[in-house]
């Protein structure tokens, strides 16, 4: 039995924190035993989902980037008491912590990193990530893999000086069998919107945080409505509702106060992505975006923007636009549109297809379980 103590900087439900919960759901535990150390507080739907899975969280409780001494202390205390054989450092401040408890609690333990971020610029990242981020390149030479969510990840890292012999790269993955096409689901979701089965219904899945780029989306919405009368629009994630001023004035000031239904936090995901005709990513920064692949095996065909690995992932299933072009992503909307039902149908089958083929959870949740093996000996 290996046991892999998980240290994440908190469990916030984003997408990295998503997956976590998914890993340690799917991993083999007759052959792995996982425990989880959340810097900051776990009292957070993701942390109580993976407690009731069996797994044990611990938990420093420290404020957002406020990792004292008497914390480390703390820590290392408690991984040496947990005694794990690999220690799997997530997130940035979750890697660091890992490295320096590896190091002053025992040296002998693997220390892994999961990276989920793109630092396109330092300069737009806030400081205390900046700062992390430039650290990191001087730890990272202490540690067994450094493992990516996605390629452009380990590029971007890697012209900061992050070691390129130690890179792996292993992408999100995603459960087929909860993610997929539901004609009911469609049905029911669109008619307690209002929806009819031939009105277009264009979704954006995701947290109000910068990065998401929501106002590029709203607008790009303000835009597609001028050219069609049957398009509507969904958003949901947390603060993404009627109580979101800058949400509110951006639909207001593009006259979409009929065509957007604004969801917030939602617990049928799946449901959700499989009543859509076309789902969307408008972030000016990501990885690997949950919601496009969820989409995607969901059989809905995605108009993305091209950061991160998003362009990779939807590869022909959908259309590519540049972040922070909202004509551009109008544009692309109008396109599949154009296309008609029977050709939408067939990209969102081709693009189930893809993530069958290449990010099922199974398959990613295999290359984990290898790589927990191989550096556990």
């Amino acid at each position: 039995m290996i046991r892999v103590t998980f240290i994440i900087t908190g469990l916030e439900e984003g997408g990295a924190e998503v997956m976590l919960y998914r890993l340690l759901g799917a991993i083999d535990q007759s052959r792995f035993e996982p425990i989880v150390i959340s810097l900051m507080a776990k009292d957070t739907r993701i942390g109580s989902l993976i407690e009731q899975s069996g797994i044990m969280v611990h938990t420093l409780g420290i404020h957002h980037g406020q990792l004292s001494a008497r914390a480390m202390l703390r820590l290392i205390s408690l991984v040496r008491s947990l005694q794990p054989d690999i220690i799997q450092g997530y997130m940035y401040h979750g890697n660091l912590a890992a490295s320096l408890t590896g190091l002053l609690a025992n040296y002998k333990i693997p220390v892994l990193w999961n990276i989920h971020h793109v630092p396109y610029n330092l300069k737009d990242e806030k400081m205390g990530t900046a700062l992390i981020i430039r650290m990191g390149k001087i730890f990272a030479h202490w540690v067994k893999r450094i493992i990516y969510v996605s390629r452009e990840s380990s590029t971007r890292h890697e012209s900061l000086g992050y070691p390129s012999k130690l890179t792996k790269v292993i992408p999100n993955g995603f459960d087929c069998a909860v993610f997929k096409p539901s004609s009911m689901a469609r049905t029911e979701l669109r008619g307690t919107l209002g929806v009819s089965e031939n009105d277009i219904l264009i979704g954006l899945i995701g947290r109000y945080h910068p990065m998401k780029d929501h106002a590029n989306f709203i607008n790009a919405a303000g835009i597609l409505v001028k050219k069609y009368a049957n398009v509507y629009f969904l958003l949901a994630g947390r603060e993404v509702d009627e109580k979101n001023k800058e949400i509110d004035r951006l639909v207001q000031q593009n006259k979409l106060c009929d065509r957007v239904h604004l969801l917030g936090v939602r617990n049928d995901i799946p449901q959700i992505n499989a009543s859509l005709d076309i789902s969307s990513s408008s972030s000016f920064s990501e990885a690997f975006p949950l919601v496009v692949g969820e989409a995607m095996a969901c059989g809905v065909p995605c108009v993305v923007t091209d950061v991160g690995d998003s362009a990779w992932v939807v590869g022909d299933t959908g259309k590519v636009v540049p972040p922070r072009d909202a004509e551009a992503l109008a544009e692309a909307w109008s396109f599949l549109i154009e296309q008609g039902p029977e050709e939408r149908n067939r990209l969102g089958n081709k693009a189930r297809q893809r993530i069958l083929e290449n990010f099922t959870l199974d398959k990613i949740v295999q290359e984990y379980e290898m790589l927990y093996e191989s550096a556990s000996v």
